[in-house]
């Protein structure tokens, strides 16, 4: 062969190998499925709890209501999916069926529905108009159907099981395409159980024959993600908190969970590395302190602040987001619900308007899998390309030169998770004034990973990967200058009775008023603190001059100051009971707390707010509440259970009929773990 033959030869040779696509990486098990994919790219959908609990004021019914009780007086469901879409949701789940067993729609597995209520003389169907709803809003629609049901008298036997897999039927044959059915791990215990009045246990693990169950599911709605404790698609973040945490895999040890599991929250919520299922995290919260409607929650409505910080500790820690409206007695999601979760909307909208990679002029990587596989794909906002690694290189890093130094306080990356969740570890570093700086050092991304952190001024940014299970996959980074949020100030009072206001910023102006009025510009100017003894409402404002901006509007219904109270024959660290701190608290090993109001008062009620430690310990189940004038003879004025308290430990409010009292005593009749009563916080209601 000649020269120039031999020379050409290897020149077409030389171009074909450049122009080869690379062999694309090798999974890594777990990987998701189809329909859990489509799940993930929601990201933000809505929680609607609307039942019977709803008319009954409560958390969690007996099941021995009158099905007349619900009747919603303006019920709209094409409301609720309006403000879901105008927020950026993709789809609405509704509680079909709580604990008390009361149906949503006209089922034939029972009397306690919607068929023999009032509203719309039985012929109505939420279920029906919410699939309506979401149908023509572009919407996916999900339900929840407590496996738990303490109206049925059968609950607890073989039959029960069947009634509830008829219901299961009836909700996905009738109302169209559901993209996921949702149960919780509340099995068994106290309730009415069609008249016996009595405590039933079931063995979670094996009593809803789960596995014949979730049958019925894949055959009627295949596409259908299904949620619980344990999967077998998505599992609960464990918490109703909104967080997930900064290590979350999407593996899950799933063989090893049931609904339920004492444990689960410690052991299994955060994934784990080496799971043997793909069982993605979701986060469910309310947007209130409880689950279901309270008109005394009306102004206890999340803050914008707290429901970015949400939005960051959920989507951008691998979860999904599943934010929750208690739907009120007219059947509408409430006015302050809605204004809050739209600033939510809003805010995202603006953080996330302009991605300052596409104002780089290069981007560069350490090294690359070849054609195909190069560092330009996390930049083309495309989530079919991917920047990987070869095999066997486990790290490496994407280092984005700016035109001119650019400030930034987000940074967002992806996984191409088709693969498999891979990172295990990676840092952030800004090449700033003074040279290459940290900004983070952290561990897993998955489906997203979005970090927050002070304003950063660079002219590059250099995101490294330090190891992975495999090859790394990354399909897209993002970099981002949210602007700043006014918080309203933070109002705070004392034992003495002295009231102050705080803002994290400096450089504010805060605003307040003492008498319930909106506060604005021309109310009074905080200077300092100032006392507050008897029950008023604080509400206060903090101005940005400079901007000016406005914060929402902070808000603190103060009772009785607490400078007269003491803890009667209590034990060491009483006082912390009544301290005004919920961060500290008082365990009784008499299970009960006996204070004297150093006064006689008009009792209206009283509050309770649990143990606030992350390893909670002798949180009140069920109390009985007595006053007393002289502290020899009581008298009982309220008895019951905290519903709910496990999932949600926020501040109960009891009330009650006028009572006079000098003294108070809150007695634990049961604690959720059996242990002795904890107090980190009783007050009184008198206004």
């Amino acid at each position: 062969m000649s020269f120039m033959k031999k020379y050409l030869t290897l020149l077409l040779l030389t171009v074909a190998c450049q122009n080869k696509e690379a062999t694309p990486p090798s999974p890594v098990n777990p990987v998701p499925s189809e329909r859990q994919l489509a799940w993930q790219d929601l990201e933000f959908y809505a929680f609607v709890h609307f039942n019977m609990n709803t008319f009954t004021n409560i958390e969690w019914g007996m099941g021995d209501e009158d099905p007349d009780i619900f009747n919603p007086s303006d019920l709209d469901c094409r409301q609720w999916a309006k403000v879901a879409k105008d927020a950026g949701m993709k789809g609405i789940i509704i509680t079909a069926k709580h604990h008390d067993g009361f149906c949503l729609w006209p089922t034939k597995t029972t009397e306690h529905s919607v068929k023999n209520s009032s509203w719309k003389n039985g012929e109505g169907d939420v279920i029906r108009e919410l699939s309506d709803a979401c149908k023509e809003y572009g919407l996916k629609f999900g339900v929840y159907l407590s496996p738990w049901d303490r109206n049925n008298e059968h609950y607890g036997s073989p039959e029960y099981i069947e009634i509830f897999r008829n219901q299961l039927r009836e909700l996905l044959t009738n109302y169209g395409d559901v993209f996921e059915v949702w149960f919780d791990g509340a099995n068994g215990g106290t309730g009415y159980y069609g008249g016996a009045n009595e405590d039933r246990r079931v063995d979670k693990k094996s009593y809803y024959d789960w596995e014949n169950t979730y049958k019925i599911i894949r055959e009627l709605q295949p596409n259908a993600v299904i949620f619980s404790d344990a999967g077998p698609d998505i599992r609960w973040v464990g918490n109703e908190e909104g967080h997930a945490y900064k290590t979350t895999w999407s593996n899950l040890m799933r063989d090893e969970v049931y609904g339920g599991m004492p444990n689960y929250h410690t052991d299994y919520a955060d994934g784990q590395e080496n799971g043997t299922h793909w069982v993605p995290a979701e986060v469910d919260v309310s947007i209130r302190p409880g689950w279901y409607y309270h008109e005394y929650e009306d102004h206890k409505v999340k803050s914008l602040p707290k429901l970015l910080d949400i939005y960051y500790e959920s989507i951008g820690r691998n979860g999904s987001l599943l934010l929750n409206f208690p739907v009120d007695k007219r059947g509408l999601i409430h006015e302050n619900d809605v204004e809050q979760v739209l600033k939510l909307a809003d805010k995202v909208k603006e953080d996330f308007a302009n991605n300052l990679v596409e104002e780089r002029s290069s981007a560069a990587t350490s090294i690359d899998r070849g054609k195909g596989y190069e560092v330009e794909n996390v930049l083309d906002n495309d989530p079919k390309t991917y920047w990987a690694t070869p095999d066997g290189t486990l790290e490496g890093s994407i280092t984005i030169n700016f035109d001119k130094p650019t400030t930034f306080n987000r940074f967002l990356a992806q996984e191409y998770i088709a693969l498999g969740q891979r990172v295990k570890a990676f840092t952030l570093e800004a090449q700033t004034e003074n040279g290459w700086q940290e900004i983070a050092n952290e561990t897993t991304i998955g489906y997203k990973r979005i970090l927050r952190f002070s304003d950063v001024t660079a002219s590059a940014v250099r995101f490294t990967i330090t190891d992975s299970k495999a090859c790394p996959t990354i399909t897209e980074v993002g970099i981002y200058n949210a602007p700043k949020v006014v918080l309203a100030p933070k109002i705070l009072r004392n034992v003495e009775g002295i009231v102050s206001l705080e803002v994290p910023e400096k450089g504010l102006n805060i605003y307040f008023t003492t008498d319930g009025n909106m506060p604005d510009q021309n109310s009074t100017k905080y200077e300092g603190p100032f006392e507050v003894a008897t029950p008023q409402t604080i509400m206060a404002i903090a101005v940005d001059q400079a901007t000016g901006k406005i914060s929402e509007v902070g808000r603190s219904d103060l009772d009785l100051a607490k400078t007269k109270w003491k803890v009667v024959d209590g034990g060491e660290k009483a006082s912390q009971a009544i301290d005004e701190d919920i961060f500290s608290n008082y365990t009784s090993d008499k299970n009960e707390l006996v204070i004297d109001l150093g006064e006689e008062v008009s009792l209206k009620g009283f509050t309770y707010m649990p143990m606030q430690n992350r390893y909670m310990s002798g949180v009140i189940q069920n109390f009985e509440f007595a006053v007393s004038l002289d502290g020899r003879n009581w008298k009982t004025v309220s008895s019951g259970e905290f519903g709910n308290i496990a999932n949600s430990p926020i501040e109960q409010k009891i009330t009650f009929e006028t009572a006079p009292a000098k003294f108070i005593r809150l007695k634990a009749t049961k604690t959720l773990d059996g242990k002795n009563a904890s107090f980190a916080e009783v007050g009184t209601i008198t206004k």
